[in-house]
């Protein structure tokens, strides 16, 4: 996985790729990044809000850094019981219309809250 094929990845997990920025800053949005520092590449995976970076982790690689984000957006999908695609064209995965909606599993113990 790298950020070429990262959004394609998360929609397919459910995640809306308004909520990722791949390569810029945005604010309400995951970033993934790369940046050098002292001539050295690395990749910055955070939540930016208000100008602010917070949940902000570095990595020497690009896979790990996508794998990281992609660990943590599909976690979080797990979490709410709402993994799979969101386009229209993979509606054929979805429950029919006006079904109700399955509880999601009970997390494991020790889980935070979502």
């Amino acid at each position: 996985m790298n950020t070429e094929s990262m959004l394609g990845w998360l929609t397919a997990m459910g995640v809306p790729a308004e909520l990722v920025s791949l390569g810029t800053e945005a604010d309400h949005t995951w970033c993934l990044l790369r940046e050098e520092i002292d001539g050295v590449p690395g990749w910055e995976v955070f939540w930016r809000e208000q100008g602010n970076r917070y949940d902000w982790a570095r990595f020497g690689s690009e896979q790990v850094a996508c794998f990281y984000l992609f660990g943590r957006l599909t976690w979080t999908q797990a979490l709410r019981g709402v993994i799979g695609p969101t386009d229209p064209d993979h509606s054929a995965t979805r429950p029919p219309a006006g079904t109700a909606p399955r509880e999601p599993a009970t997390p494991p113990h020790g889980t935070p809250a979502p």
